[in-house]
């Protein structure tokens, strides 16, 4: 077992060096120029007459709304558990706990979506 477990340590200590050796170079630099490339993406997604700003903040819009759903889903899950708890003091204590955290977490996420609207908003302003 010995005498395998060491033979194929030194086969792929022999092939690894070996191995780089057989993969064809590839070159970085190319005849393609990217910078049209990016345009004729830009043009295909319809990206090229939106500014930045947009943008971010409709990235932004889409990870808090799903941040929302997040807590969405939480409150009826503590939901649930509270009212399939019967009456057992653990089940309700937990219960409290995820929709305490949820609320926090909700709380948290509407502070986010002030601020980040409010940084946005100011770099409209001062860039336009």
């Amino acid at each position: 077992m010995r005498y395998l477990k060491n033979l194929l340590v030194s086969a792929a200590l022999v092939a690894l060096p070996l191995g780089f050796a057989a993969i064809p170079h590839v070159h970085a630099a190319s005849s393609v120029n990217l910078t049209d490339k990016l345009g004729e993406v830009q043009k295909q997604t319809g990206q090229a007459d939106v500014p930045l700003t947009e943008t971010v903040g409709r990235l932004i819009s889409v990870f808090l709304g799903l941040l929302g759903v997040i807590f969405l889903v939480l409150v009826i899950y503590a939901g649930f558990i509270w009212m399939t708890a019967q009456g057992d003091p653990k089940a309700v204590d937990k219960a409290r706990n995820i929709l305490i955290s949820a609320v926090v977490g909700l709380v948290i996420l509407l502070a986010s979506y002030a601020i980040s609207s409010f940084v946005i908003t100011q770099l409209t302003v001062a860039t336009s």
